[in-house]
């Protein structure tokens, strides 16, 4: 849901987001070129170098990047070095945004992903987040932190 609300809040903002070389990393992909977002396909395991060059040009100029801070194999709720690393070094704020359903079914897979059910009511937590002055460490627990504070458990 995350692409969908980013594009009616950020209607013609140029943006790319990092997605997986695996198969559903296409699939998502597809789904995220319906919406004018651009994929720069790499992960923590395969081809990190040069998704972080592709996102550092993205920014330089003038897309957002977007990118799912825990990887694709979790474990759950661990944030991943890429999202803090290209956020301290373009010295950008993070916006962060997720949401909680008031009814929805919830995965058994690693993520525990969760699917909103039909009528439910569904609010979305936005924020911006400057991480200027932090430490690499310093920023993930923080980070970290505001990520679960609007999380379904």
């Amino acid at each position: 849901m995350s692409p969908q609300a980013y594009r009616k809040i950020h209607k013609k903002q140029q943006a790319s987001a990092i997605i997986s070389t695996h198969f559903d990393g296409g699939l998502i992909a597809g789904t995220l070129q319906l919406l004018k977002i651009r994929s720069l396909r790499g992960s923590t395991r395969k081809g990190a170098k040069q998704v972080l060059l592709q996102a550092f040009k993205s920014i330089k100029s003038g897309e957002e990047v977007l990118i799912t801070p825990d990887g694709p194999r979790g474990p759950r709720h661990t944030m991943s070095d890429g999202a803090v690393g290209i956020a301290l070094k373009s010295k950008l704020p993070i916006f962060v945004m997720n949401y909680k359903a008031s009814n929805y079914w919830q995965l058994g897979s690693w993520d525990k992903f969760v699917i909103p059910k039909p009528f439910s009511k569904v609010d979305f937590y936005i924020q911006s987040l400057s991480l200027e002055g932090m430490e690499h460490e310093e920023a993930k627990v923080y980070l970290s932190q505001k990520m679960l504070d609007n999380t379904i458990v």
